[in-house]
């Protein structure tokens, strides 16, 4: 009889569950969590930093009297700083920039005159540029071009001669161009970069007076190409998010 007992008691038992688990509140619903946000660099805002590098070029000279030339190589270090603007749409950036840096890019070379040697010296770089770019995240790509400025100082002396300014066989001056270049910047945290920088330069040419021994005008002609490493704080925003 026990045993009939217990078994009646075990049939009611598992019968009963499915009628116990009916009767439950169903379990809340949960909504999932949001998707995560890609984070994207932000460039907009403006920016100032400081570069420096190395410029090398052609400089060339015509006594345009006697149809003789002195031409060479200069080369040298410089090293400066910039400001700018950049404003960015989508992956596209917009941007303007003017820099300015001391320079050391000089040469020389024997003048037609043999006992003469012809000097040339840019001592000043400067550009009014505009900018547009790609960026793949922290990393912008982008072209650049421009107004150039230069100061050049050229001399033509006896060895030993003494190159100071408004004396005989010295001539120095501001003159105006184009710089156009490449380069790639890198945001490392969400106001500061790095960046490499290509600039090539081309001036108007300049006619001096009769410059050695009075005897012929020079026609001065000067190219620079310029390697530059930058960096730059900018007082846009932080990095923001796009979903």
């Amino acid at each position: 009889m026990k045993r009939i007992l217990l078994g009646v008691a075990a049939l009611f038992t598992v019968g009963a569950a499915p009628v116990l688990a009916a009767d439950l509140p169903a379990r809340a619903y949960t909504k999932a969590p949001p998707p995560v946000a890609a984070p994207i660099y932000n460039w907009t805002g403006f920016y100032i930093g400081a570069n420096g590098g190395y410029g090398w070029g052609r400089t060339n000279w015509l006594f345009t009297a006697v149809g003789t030339t002195a031409n060479h190589n200069p080369s040298g270090g410089l090293a400066g700083g910039q400001i700018g603007y950049n404003w960015q749409w989508t992956n596209w950036v917009f941007g303007v920039e003017a820099d300015g840096d001391w320079a050391n890019i000089r040469g020389s070379t024997p003048c037609p005159n043999p006992a003469f040697t012809c000097f040339s010296n840019t001592r000043d770089l400067a550009t009014f540029r505009g900018r547009i770019g790609y960026a793949a995240g922290p990393a912008l790509f982008y072209g650049t071009g421009g107004a150039a400025y230069a100061n050049s100082y050229y001399s033509a002396l006896l060895p030993g001669g003494v190159p100071t300014a408004g004396t005989p066989g010295v001539f120095s001056t501001d003159r105006w161009g184009y710089a156009a270049g490449a380069g790639i910047e890198y945001g490392f945290t969400p106001n500061w970069s790095a960046k490499l920088e290509y600039m090539h330069y081309g001036f108007n040419t300049v006619t001096t007076a009769p410059f050695v021994l009075g005897a012929s005008p020079a026609a001065l002609r000067l190219n620079i190409d310029t390697l530059k490493v930058g960096i730059n704080y900018r007082f846009g925003g932080p990095i923001v998010a796009r979903y």
